[in-house]
């Protein structure tokens, strides 16, 4: 049997971590889907997310972007305050309506 490994990758400038004080809402309602096309993602590409703060905001980024059918990797460069470089690598094309209504999921924003 041959292992596999997924490597999230995940990252964060936030050297704190998350806290009660680090504003992402742990919470929230997830924040209004941004308006796509209906273009489609191709193997590797980079994408910008808005609203994420902290580590809790990688993770559940990282784990709502991995559940698509063909994503293999995902590696999140937080940004707090600003952008965050959301990076994914899949084995084909994906949709970039499925990246946005997953990342609204986690309770973001895919930026335009």
């Amino acid at each position: 049997m041959t292992e596999r490994r997924l490597d999230l990758g995940l990252s964060s400038t936030n050297a704190g971590g998350c806290g009660s004080d680090c504003g992402c809402g742990h919470a929230s309602a997830p924040a209004a889907a941004s308006a796509v096309s209906a273009a489609s993602v191709a193997a590797a590409d980079t994408l910008r997310v808005e609203g994420m703060t902290c580590d809790h905001c990688v993770r559940a980024v990282t784990e709502e972007l991995s559940a698509l059918d063909g994503v293999e990797v995902v590696d999140v460069e937080l940004h707090v305050g600003g952008e965050s470089l959301v990076r994914i690598a899949s084995t084909g094309a994906v949709d970039e309506a499925q990246l946005a209504a997953a990342i609204d999921e986690a309770g973001y924003t895919l930026a335009r």
